[in-house]
């Protein structure tokens, strides 16, 4: 397991993962997913079952493979495009917070989404502009490949083991143990193996986020 020590009077930097940890889309993705099935004749519910756990050309080769990938995704980013525009956001309590609390320069989002579609929801639901943003066009690798977080950490100046990330999801926590930073997990019941503290609210959290960023959080390895 990675220590959670940074080394003292050095600056300290937060990177997020976007979606089910500051943005709650859940109902989006579903809505999208049973538009994109009745637009090809699918079962809504056995095509998102599959979308929950893989990346969308595995989806299409599993679920529509008698289809072309291509037009299956074109189509998957259309409705996506289209529910940043018209759906419904909310921001998970807390993150316009913990946002806000930290110096600028400091925080990143690190995403297997689109930068543009990551601005649009920031922008629907009212928390802070981001300033550096890690999408799915950034890298060849995605999560849970260390390359995303990695990548942020690089283009903020950061060492690895200055940087704290939150997540919701296995691929993520992974993807930053992978590249040697502390990794919390939030908005879930049970801890995602593998991170070093785990919080069932983002709103639990956010104190703690603070604390690691100004440098008072003694950071024992160990539950919140």
């Amino acid at each position: 397991m990675t220590s959670e020590s940074v080394r003292s009077g050095r600056t300290r930097y937060v990177l997020f993962d976007v979606d089910g940890t500051l943005i709650d889309a859940v109902d989006n993705q579903r809505r999208v997913w049973r538009a994109w099935a009745e637009r090809y004749g699918l079962d809504p519910d056995e095509v998102y079952t599959v979308a929950l756990r893989t990346r969308p050309t595995e989806t299409f080769a599993q679920v529509a493979a008698r289809h072309d990938p291509h037009e299956c995704l074109a189509a998957l980013h259309e409705l996506e495009d289209e529910d940043v525009r018209s759906g419904r956001y909310a921001a998970f309590d807390g993150a316009a917070e913990v946002l806000r609390g930290l110096p600028s320069g400091t925080w990143a989002l690190v995403t297997s989404n689109y930068e543009h579609r990551v601005r649009g929801r920031f922008l629907r639901t009212g928390l802070p502009e981001p300033g550096l943003i890690v999408d799915a066009e950034a890298v060849e690798d995605g999560k849970p490949s260390p390359v995303p977080y990695l990548r942020a950490a690089a283009r903020l100046g950061a060492e690895p083991g200055d940087c704290l990330v939150i997540e919701d999801a296995p691929s993520g926590v992974q993807s930053g143990l992978r590249a040697g930073m502390t990794v919390w997990g939030v908005n879930a019941a049970a801890a995602v193996e593998g991170v070093h503290r785990h919080f069932e609210s983002l709103r639990e959290a956010v104190p703690h986020i603070l604390a690691f960023a100004s440098g008072s959080s003694p950071h024992a390895v160990g539950g919140a």
